[in-house]
């Protein structure tokens, strides 16, 4: 479904998106990116900058993969690893159902050395 700012919804339409993929991929392009636009425009300014962080990482992953099935694959991976990798919500959800949520074992924050590239 696509989402406008107004809140109205409209239905999918999954041959229109591929016939309009199918003759003009540019416009397809353009036109996702507007209702991806149109969406996150609608939502609380307080949760879009995060959505803002994960659609360029969906994007920078597109555009990475050297085929529409290795992109895919990609961002399969991405979505599992959120939902049972560290952190994910999986682990989220135990927190919630464990009786002592304190002692459910999550791995610390990785700590990065950030390097000075000045001369």
């Amino acid at each position: 479904m696509s989402t406008h700012s107004t809140g109205h919804t409209e239905p999918f339409d999954f041959d229109e998106w591929l016939e309009l993929a199918t003759r003009d991929p540019e416009g397809f392009e353009k036109r996702r990116q507007a209702v991806i636009e149109n969406y996150l425009s609608s939502l609380p300014l307080s949760k879009q900058r995060r959505l803002r962080g994960l659609q360029f990482r969906i994007d920078m992953e597109r555009r990475r993969a050297h085929t529409a099935m290795g992109a895919c694959i990609k961002l399969s991976s991405m979505m599992w690893d959120a939902l049972v990798g560290p952190g994910g919500l999986t682990t989220s959800l135990k927190m919630l159902t464990t009786s002592a949520p304190h002692t459910l074992q999550v791995d610390p924050p990785r700590n990065a050395q950030v390097l000075s590239f000045r001369k």
